[in-house]
């Protein structure tokens, strides 16, 4: 085994250091690359994940229907039954809700 001691450390540490410096730009190239590929491969395996079922029922558990006043209710049927127009804009609304 050599013996080290601090003159030969420096001599390894200089010789590390040019071996570093011929070789920085391909290190650099590799650790970004790692780094991506390894985001990549974090951002899939969570992207396919699914969720448990006790996840599911207490976000069921915490959505709440709307509550409508039953007047309010009342009051658009009244309209919708008065009006051919609001009733045509009613059935519209049903066949294709997302059609602006």
């Amino acid at each position: 085994m050599k013996n080290l001691n601090l003159k030969t450390l420096l001599v390894i540490f200089v010789r590390f250091r040019r071996w570093l410096g011929r070789y920085r730009a391909i290190l650099f190239i590799v650790g970004i690359m790692s780094t991506y590929s390894i985001l990549v491969l974090r951002i899939n395996m969570l992207n396919n994940k699914q969720p448990n079922s006790n996840d599911v029922t207490n976000q069921l558990q915490l959505a709440h229907p709307p509550k409508l006043n039953p007047a309010i209710i009342s009051k658009i049927q009244q309209l919708q039954d008065n009006s051919v127009e609001v009733k045509a804009l009613f059935n519209q609304a049903r066949d294709n809700p997302f059609q602006e």
